[in-house]
């Protein structure tokens, strides 16, 4: 499957995905898993943790916090989906309230010159989610600095990882976007990959693409059910419950359609056996009498 990794193939394998994939009512994203091998996760240098730019964006939309100094405030409120300023650091005090502001948002960026109260104050837990403001891709500004050509390019930058497997999951596209967008930012992700790889193409040990709650498609692979089983571990665990819910849908619509004609067909049944019911009543009451 790695020495399969040209447009070509990939182009063909996103193709046998949207064909062969259940249809939704949404427009679903195209994810890409990396199977990796010859890996020892404990060692930094095998881990994966880092960025991809790529040259189009996912189709999703992402969230910005800023944490920034009054120089910065208008320029960042025109952009961002929250802008926190230094005066209100303060207010941060509750741990929950910081966790709750580190699973809102997928980026944060910060002005230069305050950033070592940033990391005393938000540090603890955006530091271990991956969330700190990063200089290596731009998320460190000066204080006149223009802040819409950073969040552009956040709008084409994925985060990769491995966590505690070595696999790596990322979205790389939507059902509406063009095949030739989806198979380039897929190449990227790729290539971004390999190069941190120790032995770099050597390491992949499968490539594969999905939708949302479609299943797994094996990049140079006949079919998709090559593909179960290597990803099992990795897929979330809400899709199963996803499709689910789609099914007991689907099943209620049936259920429904044939309940209408046996409805017309329980009086009549119901009508013979009213007689029988009536015909019971009046003994005890002969007896009675």
């Amino acid at each position: 499957v790695v020495g399969k990794m040209d447009k070509k193939v990939i182009a063909n394998t996103l193709k046998d995905l949207k064909e062969n994939s259940p249809k939704r009512n949404f427009k679903q994203s195209i994810d890409l898993i990396l199977n990796l091998k010859g890996l020892d996760l404990k060692k930094a240098e095998h881990q994966i943790n880092m960025f991809a730019m790529l040259h189009y964006n996912t189709g999703r939309k992402i969230s910005v916090c800023a944490l920034i100094g009054p120089e910065l405030e208008s320029r960042a409120k025109e952009t961002c989906d929250e802008v926190i300023l230094l005066d209100q650091f303060a207010k941060f005090k509750d741990k929950k309230e910081i966790k709750k502001l580190a699973g809102k948002h997928d980026f944060f960026i910060a002005q230069a010159n305050i950033m070592p109260k940033i990391a005393t104050v938000f540090g603890r837990f955006l530091g271990p989610k991956g969330k700190m403001p990063n200089p290596k891709i731009g998320c460190i500004l000066p204080p006149n600095a223009n802040v819409k050509p950073l969040i552009e390019k956040l709008k084409k930058t994925v985060s990769l990882a491995t966590k505690n497997e070595p696999t790596v999951k990322c979205r790389v596209g939507k059902e509406e976007m063009s095949d030739d967008e989806v198979v380039d930012n897929i190449i990227t992700v790729y290539n971004t990959i390999i190069h941190k790889l120790p032995n770099e193409k050597q390491n992949v040990k499968s490539a594969m693409l999905k939708l949302t709650m479609g299943p797994a498609f094996v990049i140079g692979g006949e079919k998709q059910d090559k593909s179960k089983g290597e990803v099992k571990p990795k897929e979330d665990v809400k899709k199963p419950e996803e499709k689910q819910e789609v099914k007991e849908g689907k099943q209620e619509e049936a259920a429904k359609k044939e309940a209408k004609p046996t409805k017309e067909e329980k009086p009549k049944s119901e009508k013979k056996t009213e007689k029988k019911p009536t015909e019971k009543k009046e003994d005890p009451k002969t007896k009675a009498e």
